[in-house]
């Protein structure tokens, strides 16, 4: 045999031949989210950040809910609620009281009543809040009226109107706990500067009070995003 032929050696000789069958696969787990379709992971994403927004309103309306502010102020706002042919409501007359505990402490010395009616009321509701006050020893040129709202946008926007032609900026919200945040997020928007006491007698409570809560989260959240005044048109 020659030195060529001793030279030559053929490429299938050089190839390792100890191992069988093609290399083993990465065996890590690849995670559940990288499993699913892009379109379902954006989706989901969205869900997320939602349902994140949803949660920070809720805990927003919770937090306004328990405020108790005695600051003075120009004027106190009463939101109206139902009445019953010229005699509020146990609910209407809980924010009432509180009204009347807030004048009586000096806070101001200007109360706006609000509410509109029905269309087979014979009273608005702001006509029965002011009768109530007066009736409790209110004076009757202490108490500004706002009787067109059927909604609280519609409310404290005519409200706005008429205190702010009067100089009368700073106020106090008062209305039930639950409907405090979007009644603040509200008189801001229309250039109240607005603080907020809750009715801490209110008549709603337990599961009602946490049902609404629910319901005024989910309205803070759209409020923000669409507008408060397209809300109240949308929703009534």
């Amino acid at each position: 045999m020659d030195d060529d032929e001793l030279a030559y050696r053929p490429l299938d000789d050089l190839v390792d031949r100890s191992a069988s069958g093609p290399p083993e696969a990465d065996a890590r787990p690849v995670p559940w989210w990288r499993r699913r379709p892009r379109a379902s992971r954006i989706a989901a994403g969205v869900v997320a950040v939602l349902a994140l927004y949803y949660v920070v309103s809720l805990v927003q309306v919770v937090q306004a809910g328990r405020s108790q502010s005695t600051e003075p102020v120009d004027a106190i706002v009463v939101l109206g609620a139902a009445q019953y042919d010229g005699r509020p409501s146990p609910q209407l007359e809980a924010r009432l009281d509180h009204v009347l505990t807030l004048y009586e402490d000096g806070v101001a010395t200007v109360v706006m009543v609000t509410g509109g009616k029905l269309p087979a009321d014979r009273f608005t509701e702001a006509e029965a809040s002011r009768r109530y006050l007066v009736d409790r020893g209110v004076p009757e040129s202490a108490i500004m009226m706002e009787n067109g709202g059927t909604t609280t946008y519609e409310s404290l926007e005519s409200a706005s109107v008429i205190l702010l032609n009067e100089g009368l900026d700073q106020v106090v919200l008062v209305s039930d706990s639950f409907h405090l945040k979007r009644s603040d997020l509200i008189a801001d928007g229309l250039g109240l500067d607005a603080s907020l006491a809750a009715a801490p007698d209110s008549v709603v409570t337990g599961w009602t009070s946490f049902r609404r809560h629910l319901e005024e989260a989910a309205g803070v959240a759209l409020g923000r995003l669409v507008g408060f005044d397209r809300l109240s048109d949308l929703t009534g």
